[in-house]
């Protein structure tokens, strides 16, 4: 790939030879994956998912507590949801918050017979991904028939956070995190 300063933007040129153009004026999307990590492995991961403009939508902090609205509601139902969706998966410690989500989500190996077709395991992102739209999904019909607090074009930021746990201790660490989160809160979000 080669790049071009210029004043105004960048031309990037791919190996296909497209141009593409760059307004540095607007933010660019970083990369927050570790480069060549299969996320469909087993393991323990830590993901954190932000409401865009981090509007408060799920419900509220009262005296150190997570009250959940309808909405926040919801959103805990479809996170359960998850299991019946991916079977490899085993869902730990999650908390909504009134304006972004954290959970531990664990990838368990899936035995596959001997004489099966391969599956194509799902990533992480898949199921981030598939989570949050159809999490945007119900909240527009919520807003539609139940008067939901109305979004501005997306619910959820265009991207989320994950941790990969590599010792027990950072699981441990972040396990209670999450059960924490909502009394560190000293006022409404």
């Amino acid at each position: 790939m080669l790049v071009v300063n210029a004043r105004q933007f960048k031309i990037i040129l791919t190996k296909d030879s497209e141009i593409m153009q760059h307004d540095p004026k607007k933010p660019q999307r970083k990369i927050i994956r570790l480069k060549g990590y299969d996320y469909s492995k087993p393991g323990y991961y830590f993901i954190t998912i932000s409401t865009q403009n981090k509007l408060c939508l799920f419900g509220q902090i009262v005296n150190r507590e997570m009250i959940l609205n309808e909405a926040g509601k919801m959103v805990h139902n479809e996170w359960l949801m998850l299991t019946s969706r991916y079977h490899n998966i085993v869902l730990h410690s999650f908390v909504v918050m009134p304006n972004h989500f954290h959970a531990i989500l664990e990838i368990v190996s899936s035995s596959i017979g001997e004489n099966a077709t391969e599956i194509k395991r799902k990533t992480i992102g898949d199921m981030i991904g598939a989570f949050k739209s159809i999490v945007t999904v119900n909240y527009i019909q919520g807003v539609k028939q139940s008067n939901w607090k109305p979004f501005h074009k997306k619910l959820w930021q265009l991207s989320y956070w994950d941790v990969i746990f590599k010792t027990q201790e950072s699981y441990f660490r972040i396990s209670n995190y999450i059960k924490e989160n909502p009394s560190k809160k000293k006022k409404k979000e």
